[in-house]
């Protein structure tokens, strides 16, 4: 096993390992009350998060999805950060893949000239917002995301990262 995972755009051949990651994560490591009904995103990834300014990518470890992030175009060249999500054995500092996963987003956001990179998390995320405010995110109040941002309904803490 390489100690690096492999990071690659979305492709459909993932899509079903990255509902299964994502879900689980959500349902049974933090006890969202989210399924898979209430984030059709996830099932039309590409029309989704691949146009515009947006993309999605998978963080691969021995053929099996670790990790993932994506960026939603929301116009105004400004995007949201969405779906980062990495499998528990894989957080930290031992695999970088969650710092490996934001770090390739915001290279993507600064190649495309995006002003700013927003996001939505929920309250029970505490090791992920310790984590965005270490990768220079500031805590913002709602009223500051930009009018395009999808709030949604489990998000309650928001941040920004400007680009300069």
């Amino acid at each position: 096993m390489s100690n690096f995972p492999v990071l690659k755009e979305y492709s459909i051949k993932h899509q079903n390992e990255i509902i299964d990651l994502i879900l689980h994560i959500q349902q049974k490591e933090y006890n969202v009350a989210i399924t898979k009904d209430d984030q059709p995103d996830l099932l039309c990834i590409k029309d989704f998060y691949q146009t515009g300014n947006g993309n999605f990518w998978v963080a691969i470890q021995d053929d099996t999805v670790i990790g993932t992030i994506s960026l939603l175009d929301i116009g105004n060249q400004e995007l949201a950060l969405r779906k980062m999500f990495v499998k528990k054995e894989y957080r930290g500092p031992k695999y970088q893949v969650g710092s490996r996963l934001l770090n390739n987003a915001l290279r993507w956001a600064n190649e495309k000239s995006i002003k700013g990179v927003y996001l939505g998390t929920t309250p029970q995320f505490v090791a992920a917002h310790r984590f965005y405010e270490k990768n220079g995110f500031e805590s913002i109040e709602i009223e500051k995301l930009p009018a395009s941002f999808p709030v949604l309904e489990v998000d309650k803490k928001f941040y920004r990262y400007l680009i300069s």
